[in-house]
């Protein structure tokens, strides 16, 4: 997983796909794992609904913890 930075200038749904994307997950597994509706997604994605900023900035923290607690067991 790459470092997850949240670019303000990046629109909300290319942040979330990016996000998505580097968790190699699908749609069905990552709405799966972090219990999000499955066209709530979809619309998010597909620019039909807006993100909203302050949900990236959760998933974003909670993917980096994950990735850190990860990288700790390893050691």
């Amino acid at each position: 997983m790459k470092d997850l930075m949240i670019d303000d200038k990046k629109e909300a749904k290319d942040i979330l796909i990016e996000l998505r994307e580097s968790t190699g997950m699908n749609r069905k597994k990552f709405c799966e794992y972090f219990e999000i509706p499955y066209m709530t997604l979809s619309d998010w994605e597909h620019g039909k609904k807006r993100v909203p900023k302050y949900f990236l900035r959760l998933l974003a923290y909670y993917m980096k913890m994950e990735q850190l607690n990860k990288e700790k067991e390893e050691v």
